[in-house]
């Protein structure tokens, strides 16, 4: 299920999918330049509705890319989750957009068309990229000042359908219809502001525009994949992974990454309030079966170099969280073997276990009769990895390569 978006870094490797890279900026670059967007007069024009090209190809772009993306997730061909979607942080968002569009009207560029502008030797675009490094070099030396405002009203990742908690389809083909709108208001405007300069759409667009509105409405009756018919889909890999124990890790290994400088670890405890309490392991996030998915999205804006260790009182728990984890394209998440009850089988001493060990009374129940909740002030918790001697089969193989990863704007 879902092959793409294609891992290019572990396909091809590091510095040859750099040609990738090079060959779509390239292929960006030429569509600006070819659509008049390397002229600054013809982006001026925009803020004063007499020529509308920005919008139409700017649009035209959008509802395309929208239109395909969401059809492809539909029908299992595109995993929507490895597809990176910007952090919203609404307010300083707002302030960037004004900050961005003021400059857009005063200098007649946007940073990616100013390059455009630039490439092809325009002196306006010249000067304004100049301009663009100049306020980059200003910002990191003055963010400082106002950090907190920067970092402030943080959303994660927030898209349209969880705003209205709709199905994607709903917003694809809102949103090509409002497109459609804007075009008409387009031409409106050219006609009347523009006098007359502007050519007339063609013929074809009334078709394309009609067959975008028939791929909308595909998108929108065959409705995006759940998480549990991505399990299904990912069923026999899952299966396979799970019976050869390829994604559960001793407890040992699990210590070694906890003390591993070069490591992330984000170790996930799906067990009930009071277990936790009982014992935990420092550092552990505490999230119920029900909180995972919406967790799911946080886990993708975390550092490639995350290592995800989810676990509950044995392994039950834990692998459900992992089956739904793992359905959501979240990378380098395993499961720890035995779970906590393994953890105090082997950190824990003799007198430990003498006190307090006792027989579980049922699936996935904690072992150990605590005597209060003292979660990881326990010694077992955080355990000396000198003090121990222990022969395991290592497991984790972080990957770099599913993740979703950052973009840009152009």
């Amino acid at each position: 299920m879902a092959p793409f978006p294609l891992p290019i870094d572990s396909l091809l490797g590091h510095w040859p999918s750099y040609v990738v890279y090079i060959a779509i900026g390239f292929g960006f670059g030429y569509v600006l330049e070819i659509a008049g967007f390397g002229k600054s007069t013809k982006l001026a024009a925009q803020f004063y509705l007499k020529e509308m090209t920005v919008l139409k190809v700017m649009f035209t772009a959008i509802v395309v890319a929208a239109v395909l993306i969401f059809l492809a997730s539909a029908m299992g061909l595109l995993d929507y989750n490895l597809v990176w979607v910007n952090p919203t942080y609404l307010w300083p968002g707002i302030v960037g957009g004004l900050v961005m569009g003021v400059g857009f009207i005063l200098g007649g560029f946007c940073p990616g068309t100013s390059i455009v502008a630039a490439s092809t030797l325009k002196i306006d675009g010249i000067v304004f990229l100049l301009g663009a490094f100049f306020g980059i070099f200003a910002f990191g030396e003055t963010v400082g000042l106002f950090e907190d405002f920067w970092y402030s009203s943080y959303m994660g990742r927030f898209t349209l359908q969880q705003l209205f908690n709709v199905d994607a389809g709903v917003i694809v083909l809102a949103v090509v219809l409002m497109a459609l709108a804007a075009f008409v208001f387009a031409e409106y405007s050219e006609r009347t502001f523009g006098k007359g300069l502007v050519k007339k759409a063609p013929r074809w667009s009334l078709g394309a525009a009609g067959g975008l509105i028939v791929l909308a409405g595909v998108t929108l009756f065959i409705g995006q994949p759940t998480n549990a018919d991505r399990q299904e889909a990912l069923a026999i890999d899952q299966e396979t992974a799970l019976t050869e124990r390829s994604v559960q890790i001793h407890p040992a290994e699990l210590l070694a990454y906890l003390n591993n400088r070069q490591i992330i670890p984000y170790v996930i405890d799906v067990r009930s309030e009071s277990d936790f309490n009982a014992f935990h392991l420092p550092g552990a996030h505490r999230v119920p079966l029900d909180g995972i998915l919406p967790l799911a999205q946080d886990l993708q804006l975390q550092p490639r170099n995350t290592l995800f260790v989810v676990l509950s009182n044995e392994e039950a728990a834990a692998t459900d969280a992992w089956r739904m984890l793992n359905a959501e394209g979240i990378a380098n998440v395993y499961i720890l073997e035995g779970g906590i009850n393994k953890w105090l089988d082997t950190f824990s001493d003799e007198a430990f276990q003498a006190a307090y060990k006792v027989e579980s009374a049922g699936v996935d129940q904690l072992a150990y009769a605590l005597p209060g909740a003292l979660g990881s002030r326990y010694d077992a918790a955080d355990p000396n990895p000198a003090a121990f001697t222990i022969e395991y089969t290592p497991k984790v193989k972080l990957s770099v390569g599913r993740g979703a990863t950052g973009g840009g704007c152009g």
